[in-house]
């Protein structure tokens, strides 16, 4: 099992670690497929997001939390409300469960195939909302953030402090993202005339906005859903979560 906890080595490359543990455990085709996508990540600004223990265990677990959550409330009967991850971002707060574990599945599969040069502000959201949510179970719920990790592709047990919950901040901090996410509900309450001008300030152009409007009004899960979640997910986890959700499963 591959242990991740504080390190008193802060020149120590944290990626090389995990190249080494991969190999070491037999992962051999995923350490493959990182090294052919590594030159190639998620751009964001001039930074590239790469694949690391972190990256993997802030979308693991809002991954995870995320579906618990859901099926709770379903269970339960209670009057659905808004919860999961994305409930970081104010203006994506109404967003559907199960869209949001689609467009978390979606950025992942980004982050470690390099399939796009630059993220969209849906991409910018996921990756701020993950961190900050799994950043939060570290503050609060440290055994259930070990118990969300447990069983996946990827082994891990971390010792939950205030250390793990400041490096998974430091993830998106990092990173050149404005955080133009968390502005756009403000500028509903203005009227249309300021709330343009403002936007226009702020170099915050309407198309660029157009994503973040769509996912409000979506409610499908795309048919790529299962594929997206390879890595983060175990295969008989993802059959698990398609059955769950009622959408399709790919091999």
């Amino acid at each position: 099992m591959l242990h991740v906890m504080r390190r008193t080595a802060a020149n120590r490359s944290f990626r090389v670690e995990l190249l080494l543990l991969l190999l070491q455990h037999g992962c051999q085709e995923f350490f493959a497929q990182f090294c052919a996508a590594v030159l190639k990540m998620l751009k964001i600004g001039d930074n590239r997001v790469s694949y690391s223990a972190m990256a993997y265990l802030a979308f693991r677990v809002a991954f995870r939390d995320t579906l618990e959550g859901a099926l709770q409330k379903q269970i339960s009967g209670d009057v659905p409300t808004s919860s999961g991850y994305l409930t970081k971002i104010p203006f994506l707060q109404s967003v559907a469960a199960r869209v949001q574990l689609d467009v978390l599945a979606e950025t992942w599969h980004r982050v470690i195939s390099g399939l796009a040069d630059h993220c969209s502000l849906v991409d910018e959201s996921v990756l701020y909302a993950v961190c900050e949510s799994a950043a939060h179970l570290a503050e609060e719920q440290p055994d259930e953030l070990n118990r969300l990790l447990q069983d996946g592709p990827l082994q891990m047990h971390v010792d939950p402090d205030q250390w793990l919950a400041t490096r998974l901040r430091a993830m998106h901090l990092s990173l050149p993202i404005a955080g133009d996410f968390l502005a756009i509900s403000q500028y509903q309450d203005l009227p249309p005339e300021i709330a343009t001008r403002q936007k226009v300030q702020a170099g915050l152009a309407e198309a660029r906005l157009e994503c973040m409007f769509q996912l409000l009004g979506r409610w499908h899960v795309s048919r790529d859903f299962s594929h997206n979640l390879r890595h983060l997910l175990t295969p008989q986890e993802i059959k698990t979560v398609c059955e769950t959700l009622q959408v399709q499963y790919t091999d």
